[in-house]
């Protein structure tokens, strides 16, 4: 079995005194893993930092083995390092695709919103609202997507308020009745009517990779990861600085 590309970096550890079992998000194969003899050497540690480019050729004897690397860079993504919130945003997403994905299941589209929004995080742009269409996308992905766009009781688009904890789909306020208190509030951020910023809106995501992907699906918490992203990005701060 071989293969051969490029992917980005999503997490790596130390496997006896001298390798690394390397885990790469790929546009072909998805999540791919594999050992990197001589990975562990000071040398190689700044080209297999999460979030860096890497090109990449895969072998393994057998379709179920972990498989070997060899490694070259190709882009790194240094403005990663460069902030304590952009550090705390790739660690949020290489965490979460470690977490959900399984290995050799490819999401091309997923794989592209990544790679933008690793671009956007190196670049230093303001990446907050990226990074929540991003957790929108994993969950959609995954087939726990939300459906925003109409009313579940009326199928009009008009007076949006509310997101339905059990369906994930968008409630008008006019429909809400009596129901409201036990709906979920739709920010202004993802189409609803008022305000509603970076901090409801993630608090409406994290609703669902909480229920759906983390109860229903992984049967485990969340990365910490995730939590601390969203401590920086909801900060005064901080949040100026994405």
């Amino acid at each position: 079995m071989e293969w051969q590309g490029e992917g980005s970096v999503m997490t790596q550890r130390k496997h006896g005194e001298n390798a690394v079992i390397l885990t790469v998000l790929t546009r072909e194969l998805g999540i791919l893993s594999g050992m990197v003899p001589g990975g562990a050497s000071a040398k190689r540690a700044a080209m297999l930092q999460p979030g860096n480019r890497v090109s990449l050729r895969w072998r393994a004897r057998l379709e179920d083995q972990l498989g070997g690397f060899s490694v070259e860079p190709a882009r790194a993504r240094s403005g990663l390092l460069a902030s304590g919130v952009a550090l705390a945003g790739v660690n949020a997403v290489t965490s979460l695709l470690a977490y959900a994905l399984p290995e050799r299941d490819p999401h091309p589209r997923l794989s592209d919103a990544t790679e933008a929004l690793l671009d956007l995080m190196d670049e230093g742009s303001d990446w907050a609202t990226a990074y929540l269409l991003w957790e929108m996308r994993l969950l959609d992905e995954l087939g726990f997507g939300l459906d925003l766009g109409s009313c579940a009781v009326t199928g009009r688009s008009e007076g949006l308020a509310y997101v339905s904890p059990r369906s994930g789909r968008a409630v008008s306020a006019a429909a809400a009745g009596e129901w409201a208190p036990k709906l979920l509030p739709l920010p202004a951020l993802l189409g609803g009517q008022g305000n509603g910023g970076i901090e409801d809106a993630l608090a409406l995501s994290g609703y669902f990779l909480e229920t759906r992907l983390a109860e229903s699906h992984a049967g485990r918490p969340l990365p910490a990861a995730r939590a601390r992203l969203v401590a920086r990005l909801t900060s005064p701060r901080d949040a100026s600085a994405s």
